[in-house]
């Protein structure tokens, strides 16, 4: 029976949540069960991975996770209601127009009726009369016409206001809650948009991908609240040194993505190293205490686009040049063409 199912699987997915160590929320409940139920693969072979390597499921992963998970129907679902409203307005100001359409042939065939009447007048008081009844049904349209006009630009107004409410909600479902800038479904689509752009203009275009170095063990040392805000301050970094028509994103967990338009490797590497030092140069403070936890330090590896290359292969190789300078030491930045690139080892972590 579909009840002996669900009470299956919630108690499957309350059990995990216990072995993983998972904040009993609500929201976290709805990611587990949707996990036991199989019902998102793409977040279920993440969630089994971690689950079998023995991951920690920190605050701010179960974040992207629940975002990844939901944050499609959450937007469909605002979408829709945005939707029946436009739908009920729409269907409101019709109405209106069609009463108007009304009136106005009211207001017609009496001005034809008065026509006719004013060549069978015989009297002044006659006349008085039709001038009368023409007056009051000048003013009655005169009312009904004004109505009309404050009643469409109401209409207008709320059509205005919904149109605004489309655009927050396209901006949120292409926005990282946690920092503010673009998250992954942005930075794909945006990336797609980039390659497509530097083909059909000849432009260079350059990626690099960041990851902040030894976070889990900042995490594990400091807690996961004062990571979050590694995080923030990473992405505040990237932000402050990224011109209008580059993308920073944060591609997942702690790495972030800058899509650098227009750009060669070389000043991509300006670009990159310029970010680096801006990250290195702050300093971490613990508000509670005032406490100086240290400095927070990234990688970075760099590559450009090459002829009709994809945005796979051109992630791919942004990443082999992060491995590496992983695997140089950290806290420096290595492109595409540097000496260091011969013999990769991708293992460092």
């Amino acid at each position: 029976m579909r009840s002996d199912r669900e009470l299956a699987l919630a108690k499957t997915a309350l059990a995990l949540m216990g072995d993983c160590d998972v904040p009993p929320t609500p929201d976290n409940y709805e990611l587990f069960y949707t996990y036991s139920a199989g019902e998102n693969p793409a977040i279920g072979r993440i969630i089994g991975d971690m689950i079998a390597l023995r991951r920690p499921f920190t605050p701010a992963i179960l974040q992207e996770l629940r975002e990844r998970a939901f944050a499609k129907d959450r937007t469909e679902r605002a979408v829709e209601s945005i939707g029946e409203t436009v739908t009920a307005s729409l269907t409101e100001t019709i109405a209106k127009l069609e009463a108007a359409g009304r009136d106005a042939t009211e207001y017609g065939n009496t001005l034809s009726a008065a026509r006719g009447e004013l060549g069978d007048m015989q009297s002044p008081e006659s006349l008085r009369r039709l001038v009368g009844s023409l007056v009051i049904a000048t003013k009655e349209m005169e009312t009904r016409t004004k109505t009309l006009e404050q009643e469409l630009q109401h209409s207008s107004e709320q059509v205005g206001e919904l149109r605004a409410q489309l655009d927050n909600v396209r901006r949120e479902s292409l926005t990282d809650p946690l920092t503010g800038i673009a998250n992954r479904k942005a930075f794909d689509t945006e990336l797609q948009a980039a390659i497509a752009d530097a083909a059909a203009s000849g432009e260079p275009l350059a990626l690099f991908m960041c990851d902040i170095d030894r976070f889990k063990s900042f995490n594990d040392t400091w807690g996961h609240q004062t990571g979050d805000h590694v995080l923030r301050l990473v992405a505040g970094c990237i932000s402050e040194n990224t011109k209008g028509r580059d993308t920073a994103a944060r591609y997942g967990g702690e790495e972030f993505a800058v899509i650098v338009r227009r750009a060669h490797l070389g000043d991509a590497m300006k670009l990159a190293e310029q970010i680096r030092g801006s990250v290195q140069s702050k300093k971490l403070v613990k508000k509670s205490t005032g406490d100086v936890l240290g400095s927070v330090t990234i990688s970075i590896g760099v590559a450009e686009l090459s002829g009709d290359e994809n945005p796979a292969t051109l992630i791919q190789r942004a990443d082999m040049c992060l491995y590496r300078a992983k695997h140089a030491g950290r806290n420096c930045v290595i492109g595409e063409d540097d000496p260091r690139m011969t013999g990769l080892e991708t293992n460092a972590a």
